[in-house]
């Protein structure tokens, strides 16, 4: 066993319990799409697990239509937006608070300062557009 760096690696939690280390996190597009293949025979059970840290507004919007997702916040405070009927619904979480994302919800997050949190993603099909 050896020890791993979330935010750098992140992991895939598969069908049959397992879990696997994923290659260097650089955030780009290929990156997704390279893990988007190698995890599609887990379809909508597979879960990308990572950790991310920010400072400042997402200047994206991003929905997950097939599962939810768990935003776990582990350090400042983390203003998510979601956008539920029509209306923006903003939760402040500090460390050791969570949210759900459901399935086709829409979310972002505010600027409020510098934060970190665990992202528990059900990815396939994942879109996102400018906010």
């Amino acid at each position: 066993m050896s020890a791993h760096n979330l935010n750098r690696n992140p992991v895939h939690l598969g069908l049959g319990a397992t879990a696997v280390v994923l290659p260097d996190f650089d955030g780009s597009g290929e990156w997704y799409m390279n893990y988007g293949m190698q995890t599609a025979s887990d379809d909508v059970d597979g879960r990308l697990v990572s950790w991310h840290s920010f400072d400042g507004a997402w200047d994206v919007w991003e929905v997950h239509p097939h599962g939810t997702e768990v935003v776990l916040c582990t350090g400042g405070t983390l203003e998510l937006v979601q956008r539920i009927d029509d209306e923006e619904v903003i939760t402040v979480l500090t460390p050791g608070e969570y949210a759900i994302n459901a399935p086709g919800v829409w979310h972002s997050a505010n600027d409020s300062g510098p934060c970190s949190a665990v992202f528990i993603t059900a990815g396939k099909e994942t879109e996102n557009h400018p906010r």
